[in-house]
């Protein structure tokens, strides 16, 4: 079995149709920018999946098991094209332009798993194992 840990968030996208559609496209497949999934890649992110509900983004993100969630973002935040990608997202987002993304998504709380074992806070991410 490998482990992982998993990090759920949520960010709010104005409440604009044409906005909305926008940003859906520039996440559609081979939309977002390769430095972006590069960089997420190389700080330690394995997987991402971005779910929407009108106007709610949830972010579930799948990372190493010794992922450290404040220097991977402080990280991320300085690699290349990161900051331009924020800046190009935040017309879409109910944020600030100089917000980075680790400001705009918020980390929400588990607050059930079916066959749960063992608790984490939510900051800490929550490790999950899976076979391969």
């Amino acid at each position: 079995m490998k482990k992982f840990k998993r990090y759920c968030k949520t960010l709010q996208l104005e409440n604009d149709t044409r906005l909305i559609e926008e940003y859906k496209n520039l996440h559609a497949i081979g939309n977002p920018w390769p430095e972006i999934t590069h960089g997420m890649k190389d700080v330690g992110i394995i997987d991402m999946e971005i779910y929407l509900d009108g106007t709610t983004l949830f972010m579930i993100m799948d990372t190493e098991e010794n992922f450290d969630h404040e220097k991977a973002m402080t990280k991320l935040a300085a690699m290349p094209r990161q900051s331009e990608w924020e800046a190009v997202v935040s017309k879409f987002q109910k944020t600030s332009v100089s917000s980075s993304a680790k400001e705009k998504w918020k980390i929400v709380e588990r607050i059930y798993k079916m066959d749960q074992n063992k608790e984490f806070k939510a900051e800490e991410g929550y490790v999950e194992e899976i076979k391969f």
